[in-house]
């Protein structure tokens, strides 16, 4: 499915990048060097951008050193949670059962 997924990604975001320009040089309703406004080379800079993007994710993703960090904190979450008063209790944070003694002045 992943193969698949890239395949797709990669396909629409060509298609855009070649046929975008096709549209404008065809196209003579609006004039984009008076207006400025260019909607066919948005959708271009979107598609770069969009490929850009997922290039990096992929990259990213295949690093060993993050593969191994997935790896290490999916066992941390699946090891049972230390006792409250087992090794680990540094993180436990006692809570006060009475109200401060002195109100607080902001």
């Amino acid at each position: 499915m992943r193969a698949r997924g890239s395949v797709i990604i990669a396909t629409i975001v060509l298609i855009t990048c070649f046929v975008c320009p096709l549209v404008e040089m065809f196209d003579h309703w609006d004039h984009t060097v008076q207006t400025g406004n260019d909607t066919e080379y948005t959708f271009v800079v979107l598609g770069l951008c969009v490929g850009v993007g997922y290039t990096f994710a992929r990259f990213v993703l295949r690093l060993p050193l993050l593969r191994s960090a997935v790896v290490l904190v999916s066992n941390l979450c699946a090891q049972e949670p230390l006792s409250p008063g087992g090794r680990g209790s540094f993180f436990v944070v006692p809570i006060p059962l009475s109200p401060p003694v002195l109100a607080l002045r902001i």
